[in-house]
């Protein structure tokens, strides 16, 4: 064999017995010293090669090592460190030999050297010193890129790939204010379906909530990680399978444990879709075409609401089989939901991962492929077809080499759980890095700034539907008839009977067939053979009453409706069983919860124009402080909302005002954060959205129908803070993206 086949066998046979060498080290001090263990192990893999060929170019070329082998790893700025030697090459000293001790920086027993402790320590601060290292270069080379990648989206233009790219995640965005809607709209149904208790109607609406706080932080701090198309593909795909089957389940923890994945799943839309499409916008259309984006958000609010109009009310649309399935019209209502969702994941598959993100990782090729791509497509859409991408090599960011392998024969269970475990290391490393000492006073003021927002916005949003209802309940109580000392006989009641108080009657012989009772109180009255039949009622009460002789057949007037009344000699016959919609009484508030919903989504779309218009004319932070500022003055007037109209209207006027706040808010949080960290920062601060949401809803609804003036404060002082806190941020307008 040749001198040079001999150079090539030994080099194999060296790189595989480092490698061997590592791996036995992990093994051996990876419990006690945790990631430590991959860099130690790491280090001496790489200073052992280095060393192996620095004595083999003196050996065989004179002395003098070729230029392509100054580092085997690439972009690893540790492969040229002088200071490594090598245990590993053949005819080493015993007193060399690796041991567990040696990579926690612990002397042999037997060994007398006096160097041992002081050569771990060097060590030790070699590798912080080479961390170090790593990171400044890393944000180098960031810094770079983020001005190369600029210029590159002014070459590319804005144009039609932009354009395919904002309807598309537009529907993913629409799926998101879909999901804010569902349960609201079908809940008054789905608990007659169900049979529902208040505290089970209150914990439906807040689930939805609390799993898009956990897909928020879970998915943003995976985008990071493996990208943003797929991780929205698969978040997107969760909402849709359990907003499926959501629609089928029949039971009432089911259903609550599809809404709570599908939540999750969608909680990934809002921080990926804007930071995935400001990927692809240049610095002068940023804010502009981000807030344009906002406006799918208030489009899903407006198909949910129109959809519930369109289907819940017609009962008719519906199938059971038997008593235990049911399949009524706020199913089909819930299935449609599930169709942006669909649609945004079919239109996804057809565009490409950012480039940004390539560029970040490491990927030149695929990065300059797709912004190829881009640039190609809008010129042939504006008529230049001819022009050439001139791009021809783009910064990347340096990479962390990964030595961590199980070889061929280690079994499937073993990859994926060491893929997974340095995944979560991964991303947990990176949200920890949001609240390193560059970012921890934006992040915080980040916080403040998401918490006031949301918790004044969504507190207030759901505050206003209770208020509206509470106030429709004074109207129709002060319609309530109220009839004493009543004697009725011989009557037959085949109508309906509603909002009616009869207090100390006497009813002898008559007969109650075919009609339903709404919101009916009798109170010390009785009952004499009497016949109640095929009885449909709802908060209908017989409180201190006697019935004597009296059949009741094929009704749902169950005993605890009769509120310490007495039965004697009294017969019920085939009650109704199982949960009854509502009744045609509910159609009138339920058209208005939907219009309500409609008016108040709709109310958005001028304060979208007006921010995507002045967006980057005016500023991020004066569009975020001046919109709150305006908000908060606005909460005042909710103490002049004593009439149903007059609580709408002020509903209107508040989402058209605060939308500009939460533009603003979407588009500076993406702008504040490197690329690498941006969607990990994104999903932590709209899970805290998620969790303010949650507080505001609970306690302003605890104050419907006791006072207005809780509320008032609560909002507008989270506003005032909020747009004090906001004006303290930087300005990001002009600048590239980080």
């Amino acid at each position: 064999m040749d001198d040079d086949g001999r150079y090539r066998d030994g080099r194999s046979d060296f790189v595989r017995g480092a490698k061997d060498i590592a791996k036995v080290a992990k093994k051996q001090v990876g419990k006690k010293m945790g990631r430590g263990a991959d860099k130690v192990a790491d280090e001496y893999t790489k200073r052992s090669y280095k060393r192996f060929e620095e004595e083999d170019d003196d050996e065989d070329y004179g002395g003098t090592p070729s230029s392509n082998d100054a580092g085997y790893y690439r972009n690893d700025s540790r492969a040229n460190d002088d200071e490594g030697h090598s245990d590993s090459t053949e005819g080493h000293d015993e007193d060399d030999e690796i041991y567990e001790g040696e990579y926690q920086g612990i002397p042999r027993a037997d060994s007398g050297k006096a160097g041992g402790l002081d050569g771990a320590a060097d060590a030790q601060a070699q590798q912080f010193r080479d961390l170090s290292a790593y990171e400044a270069e890393r944000r180098k080379d960031q810094d770079e890129l983020a001005q190369q990648y600029e210029t590159i989206l002014q070459e590319c233009g804005h144009g039609k790939f932009q354009w395919t790219l904002y309807f598309v995640l537009g529907l993913a965005l629409m799926a998101d204010g879909v999901e804010i809607f569902v349960v609201g709209f079908v809940l008054p149904s789905a608990e007659k379906d169900m049979c529902l208790s208040e505290p089970n109607k209150g914990m439906l609406g807040l689930i939805v909530y609390l799993g898009m706080m956990v897909g928020a932080f879970v998915w943003g701090g995976l985008a990071d990680r493996i990208g943003r198309r797929q991780t929205l593909l698969i978040s997107l795909s969760i909402n849709s399978v359990f907003a499926f089957f959501s629609s089928f389940v029949q039971g009432y923890v089911s259903f609550l444990f599809c809404r709570l994945a599908s939540g999750v799943g969608i909680g990934g839309s809002i921080p990926i879709v804007f930071s995935y499409y400001s990927e692809f916008l240049a610095q002068e259309k940023r804010g502009e075409h981000l807030s344009w984006l906002c406006m799918f958000w208030m489009i899903g609010g407006i198909y949910a609401s129109a959809m519930a109009w369109a289907i819940i009310p017609h009962y008719g649309w519906s199938f059971q089989m038997g008593s235990a399935y049911q399949f009524h019209s706020w199913r089909v209502f819930v299935l449609v939901c599930a169709l942006p969702s669909v649609a945004a994941i079919s239109a996804l598959t057809t565009m490409p991962e950012s480039p940004r993100f390539y560029l970040e990782n490491g990927k030149h090729d695929e990065a300059w492929m797709i912004l190829k791509q881009v640039h190609d497509t809008n010129m042939r859409a504006k008529g230049y077809p001819e022009r050439v991408f001139s791009v021809t090599t783009i910064k990347t960011v340096k990479q962390m080499d990964d030595l961590v392998t199980l070889g061929d024969g280690a079994a499937w269970h073993q990859k994926w759980k060491i893929k997974l475990t340095t995944l979560f290391h991964q991303v947990w490393h990176n949200f920890q890095a949001v609240f390193s000492p560059e970012y921890r006073r934006t992040t915080y003021m980040m916080m403040a700034v998401w918490f006031s927002m949301s918790f004044s916005y969504y507190g207030l949003t759901v505050w206003f539907p209770d208020m509206i209802k509470y106030l429709q309940k004074q109207e129709y109580a002060s319609r309530t008839k109220f009839f004493a000392k009543e004697k009725v006989e011989h009557v037959t009641f085949n109508f309906t009977l509603e909002n009616q108080v009869h207090r100390q009657g006497e009813y002898f012989n008559d007969k109650f067939m075919n009609l339903k009772m709404r919101s009916m109180v009798f109170e010390d009255s009785l009952f004499e053979e009497c016949y109640f039949e095929d009885i449909t009622s709802s908060n209908t009460f017989f409180k201190n009453c006697t019935f004597i002789a009296t059949l009741f057949y094929n009704t749902d007037l169950f005993k605890y409706r009769l509120v310490n009344s007495k039965l004697i000699n009294s017969t019920f016959l085939h009650n109704k069983e199982g949960c009854l919609l509502s009744d045609v009484s509910d159609e009138n508030n339920a058209y208005m919860v939907y219009f309500v919903s409609f008016l108040g989504t709709l109310a958005v779309l001028p304060g979208n124009i007006v921010s995507a218009l002045l967006m980057d004319k005016i500023g991020r932070l004066r569009m975020l402080a001046g919109s709150s500022v305006i908000s908060c003055v606005s909460c005042f007037f909710l103490s002049f909302g004593n009439s149903e109209s007059a609580m709408i209207a002020l509903l209107c006027l508040f989402g058209g005002i605060s939308i500009a706040s939460w533009n603003a808010l979407d588009v500076l949080t993406v702008e504040l954060y490197p690329s690498d960290k941006r969607t990990t920062a994104f999903g932590f601060l709209n899970a805290l959205c998620k969790l303010a949401a949650v507080l505001g809803i609970s306690i302003f609804t605890s104050f419907v129908g006791i006072t207005k003036a809780v509320p008032i404060l609560f909002a507008s002082g989270a506003l005032a803070a909020g747009s004090f806190l906001a004006l303290k941020l930087p300005e990001t307008r002009g600048q590239v993206l980080k």
